[in-house]
């Protein structure tokens, strides 16, 4: 087949509305599971792993250590986002999928029976910088196919709407990590907890991997995959992406810089702040996320759907500018000790960035050919998580304890949502000069 083909070379066929459905939902369960195993992890790194794997080292130094473990996960997502983008756009999207769910439950589940330093030693921090690698590969893959499938089955005038279902598995993941330390933090002594009441929710990963498959099994291969495996694989997609696609990939990592960001800095560096640096209550905390993103489900569809109507960019951007807005706040609010404020900062956070979130699928979907999307679109994706979501709470702690200050800190968290924005337009603009958004999707 041609290196670079300007459009998927044979019409695909139209999927039932329940067909659509059906995949929109096997992405959504598929990816919240994932999630769910991402942020209990991070949930874990905020609150026990710095006294269980860190326990030789000063209150700071544990702290960035622990943060270091979680950022580890986001360096293995751009080489999971390759390995599973080559193979789904080779021999396809469910199979691949399938494999980063399986990959993901063990590692989570090994992390839940991962012996502590007290037990093992230096061999402890080992194992579980290794394991959170193993996370970070898996879920470098699931973003990827599971936004895709749901897109590529969708009729193009729903595309931002149904690539919105696996954009859902973030905030559902996180409600769900956040529900079960939350009850298992009110059900036992906070001794118990930190000695082995952590342990639970990674367990239960087991259990709930088992589901994803089930479901995942059931569903059919995009029919505009099929359409291309026709004509024959590309023997290397991402050499592809580099060589013809390399704005669309800068593009890409521009728009989920800020994203991220802002999305983990609301979701973990909030609890970690609030509980070592103010010494509010943890589970007065998690319970404040966890009804944030409860509330951010419905949010993410309305401003999804509305997308598809207003256009992709024009709601991202102006996601981007509300987001920046919120972002100048965030720490202050932070500071302020007040739970009120504190949950008024959360809520602005996560929910001003849902237009940026739920449209960001279905654009960076939009910008590549079928042929090398998966492999496209999950490096774009996932080195912006790591310019974003695996620093910003690192570069904000080290700029808090800097001559910067908060001011710096806030100036950091303004830049980066800013150049979500950006990246957002410019996305849109090579788009439109390629010609590959049709007039169904162009907005008026």
């Amino acid at each position: 087949m041609a290196e670079d083909p300007a459009a998927t070379p044979s019409a695909p066929t139209a999927r039932s509305g329940r067909e659509v459905r059906k995949v929109a939902l096997a992405s959504l369960v598929g990816t919240s599971i994932e999630w769910y195993d991402f942020y209990i992890y991070g949930l874990a790194a905020v609150t026990v792993f710095a006294p269980q794997f860190f326990p030789k080292v000063s209150s700071l130094t544990g702290t960035l250590a622990a943060f270091a473990t979680f950022a580890v996960g986001f360096i293995a997502r751009p080489i999971g986002g390759i390995v599973f983008g080559h193979l789904g756009d080779r021999i396809g999207r469910k199979a691949t999928l399938v494999t980063t769910l399986v990959t993901m439950g063990v590692a989570t589940t090994l992390i839940g029976l991962l012996p502590t330093y007290a037990a093992i030693g230096a061999l402890a921090p080992v194992l579980l910088v290794v394991l959170r690698l193993v996370q970070g590969f898996a879920v470098g893959g699931e973003w990827g196919g599971a936004v895709l499938i749901s897109v590529e089955h969708a009729p193009e005038s729903k595309r931002a709407f149904y690539g919105s279902f696996p954009q859902l598995g973030v905030p559902i993941g996180l409600i769900a990590s956040n529900a079960i330390f939350l009850v298992l933090a009110a059900s036992m002594p906070a001794e118990a907890f930190t000695s082995w009441g952590w342990r639970v929710p990674f367990l239960l990963s087991a259990v709930l991997v088992l589901v994803g498959l089930w479901v995942r099994l059931r569903i059919e291969e995009s029919s505009e995959f099929v359409a291309v495996k026709r004509t024959g694989s590309m023997a290397l997609p991402l050499a592809s992406v580099l060589r013809h696609h390399f704005p669309q990939v800068l593009c890409g990592i521009a728009m989920f810089t800020g994203i991220t960001g802002i999305g983990y800095m609301a979701a973990t560096y909030t609890i970690q702040y609030g509980t070592s640096s103010l010494g509010l209550p943890r589970a007065a905390l998690i319970a404040i996320v966890l009804v944030v993103a409860v509330l951010e489900v419905p949010l993410i569809l309305w401003v999804s759907a509305g997308a598809d109507r207003w256009g992709l960019s024009r709601t991202i951007v102006a996601g981007s500018l509300a987001t920046a807005v919120v972002a100048a706040l965030f720490l202050p609010l932070l500071a302020s000790g007040s739970l009120l404020l504190i949950a008024v900062a959360v809520a602005g956070a996560r929910w001003a960035s849902a237009p940026m979130w739920g449209p960001s699928a279905a654009l960076a979907a939009e910008c590549y050919p079928t042929e090398i999307r998966y492999s496209g679109a999950s490096v774009g994706y996932q080195l912006g998580s790591i310019v974003g979501g695996a620093l910003a709470p690192i570069f904000t702690t080290l700029l808090l304890a800097s001559s910067l200050g908060m001011a710096g800190a806030s100036a950091y968290l303004v830049l980066i949502t800013l150049i979500s924005g950006l990246g957002a337009l410019a996305a849109d603009r090579i788009v439109r000069r390629a010609g590959t958004r049709t007039p169904e999707r162009t907005p008026a």
